[in-house]
């Protein structure tokens, strides 16, 4: 069974419940999350609550772990979201709900290691916690949130294949095959030659794995795309490519709700429509 990939939902509950009922639509059963759950937007607790119940693991994010411990070397705006974030956690009243939130968070992981066999991602461990038997022809999966040296905080970023070609050898030396990624909210595919393919120059959105080549996936963001395109993003797993999807959304609703919170900066709705 193929398995989707989402990343960066950014609290944008919208966002989640459009990516979400497509995945549904799908028949697609296996959700997994790359991190920054919250952070900037006006539906943490929400969104929180939906990966918790549909995705079979998720990571720790820059965000994620802002929120939890301490929003460091962020700009004015996420560190007031952060802050504006935790309260909400610590706010609810519900004392069984604040207590799993936070469990949640505190047992986030920074990587998971899988394979992709011919049905698509699998976990290395059966059931019963025994190691799974290995398939002929399965690829080793490396899921981080932002890169294999720093998995929750450094960004790879489509310009680097061409101006720091040093730091992509370097990080692609810690891949086995496939690596999927987020952080930088733009989706796409590097490759160890290195390049770099956007959804918009792949064939019905997918990239077909080959073998010898090594690759690294960013799934691009459910809630804040940045690459002009406001749509929400993620990606579908399957035994030998990767698919791309993207979906309209109700941004005004989103964006409304941000206007309506003081310590949520107004741009960080307004840049929703244009993809930023």
């Amino acid at each position: 069974m193929p398995t989707a990939v989402i990343s960066d939902i950014h609290a944008n509950a919208a966002a989640l419940r459009t990516v979400l009922a497509d995945i549904e639509s799908r028949g697609i059963t296996r959700i997994v999350c790359l991190g920054d759950m919250v952070g900037y937007g006006p539906d943490p607790l929400e969104c929180v609550d939906l990966v918790m119940q549909k995705a079979a693991w998720s990571l720790m994010g820059n965000h994620d772990y802002g929120v939890l411990y301490e929003p460091t070397n962020f700009n004015p705006s996420a560190e007031s979201a952060a802050f504006w974030t935790r309260r909400q956690f610590d706010t609810e009243p519900d004392e069984t709900k604040r207590a799993a939130r936070y469990r949640f968070l505190n047992r986030l992981r920074v990587r998971v290691q899988e394979r992709i066999g011919p049905d698509g991602p699998e976990s290395l461990t059966a059931p019963d916690g025994s190691p799974s038997p290995d398939r002929p022809g399965s690829m080793p999966l490396l899921a981080v949130h932002g890169s294999p040296r720093k998995p929750i905080n450094e960004y790879i970023f489509p310009d680097d294949v061409a101006n720091a070609t040093d730091k992509l050898e370097s990080i692609f030396e810690k891949v086995g095959q496939v690596c999927i990624v987020g952080h930088t909210h733009f989706p796409g595919v590097f490759t160890n030659e290195p390049d770099f393919y956007p959804p918009s120059e792949l064939t019905d959105g997918r990239f077909v794995f080959q073998a010898g080549e090594k690759v690294v996936i960013n799934v691009g963001s459910v809630g804040q795309p940045r690459d002009r395109d406001n749509r929400a993003s993620y990606a579908i797993l399957h035994g030998s490519f990767v698919e791309f999807v993207r979906l309209p959304y109700d941004i005004d609703e989103t964006a409304r709700k941000i206007k309506a919170i003081p310590q949520l900066d107004d741009w960080l709705g307004a840049r929703l429509f244009t993809g930023q």
